[in-house]
């Protein structure tokens, strides 16, 4: 693959600012690359809207990766995953996609018979692909699905590690502090609350997102197909649907964490 393909850039989006949490791990793991880092605040949080809402602002934004000349998206967002992937792959099936589920599979192969509870948006838990997913690992863990969208809300904001925050946390997480294993975060939004959630259920409970599976497998994407940029340093580049440029500010704070 000749270099001005190997230097085309990777677009990641997500239905706010919760999926720069994926960007970190693909910057971590190869800082080559140049990404486009595209948040719609302007209509989060996606998990409160129903899949077909879902489905066309995704359309929408990889529209405008498109012209961008990507050679790969990173549905950064559990929730556009299950809504959108599979359409999206077999309408563009030149693109590589990468999308994020819950990881339920290492928290439940992190203790035999374990307690584990999924934190999500209703949206992501009402798929059919959530429901497949939990339906595999049923007689392997007790697994609890946790309705979180109003966490989402709380990171919007900027807000990581507020009393707000945490006596949403509280009252979300009192029934299962005393028996919960693991925690599964399934949203992008949530591992900037991770410290939050951890403080509350205590250090031995085992918190784990999608992340660094989904950098990993698109890395392996990107070396398959000789698409990895091995020829210079990259960059990463923020956009946001909502003009006001405390978005973009709150996009690199976010960030730089």
């Amino acid at each position: 693959m000749n270099s001005i393909e190997k230097q085309r850039p990777i677009g990641v989006f997500d239905s706010g600012v919760g999926g720069i949490s994926v960007l970190k791990e693909l910057y971590k793991l190869m800082p080559n690359e140049t990404y486009l880092f595209y948040g719609d605040s302007a209509n989060a949080p996606y998990g409160i809207k129903d899949r077909e809402e879902v489905f066309q602002l995704s359309h929408n934004i990889v529209e405008k990766f498109l012209q961008q000349n990507v050679k790969a998206i990173v549905i950064a967002c559990n929730t556009a995953t299950s809504a959108a992937i599979s359409r999206l792959r077999a309408e563009f099936p030149e693109i590589i996609f990468i999308g994020l589920e819950p990881a339920v599979k290492p928290a439940i192969c992190h203790k035999k018979n374990s307690e584990v509870v999924v934190m999500a948006t209703q949206l992501t838990l009402k798929e059919k692909k959530f429901a497949e997913l939990i339906g595999h690992y049923k007689n392997q863990a007790k697994i609890i699905p946790l309705p979180a969208s109003k966490l989402v809300e709380f990171i919007e904001r900027g807000e990581t590690d507020s009393l707000a925050l945490k006596n949403y946390l509280k009252d979300l997480l009192a029934p299962y502090k005393e028996t919960v294993d693991s925690i599964v975060l399934g949203c992008t939004h949530f591992p900037f609350a991770r410290g939050a959630i951890q403080k509350i259920v205590g250090s031995q409970v085992y918190i784990v997102d999608g992340a660094k599976g989904a950098a990993t497998r698109l890395q392996s994407e990107l070396k398959n197909n000789s698409l990895n940029n091995d020829l210079n340093s990259g960059a990463v580049r923020f956009y946001n649907s909502n003009p006001d440029p405390a978005e973009l500010e709150l996009s690199r704070k976010l960030f730089s964490l």
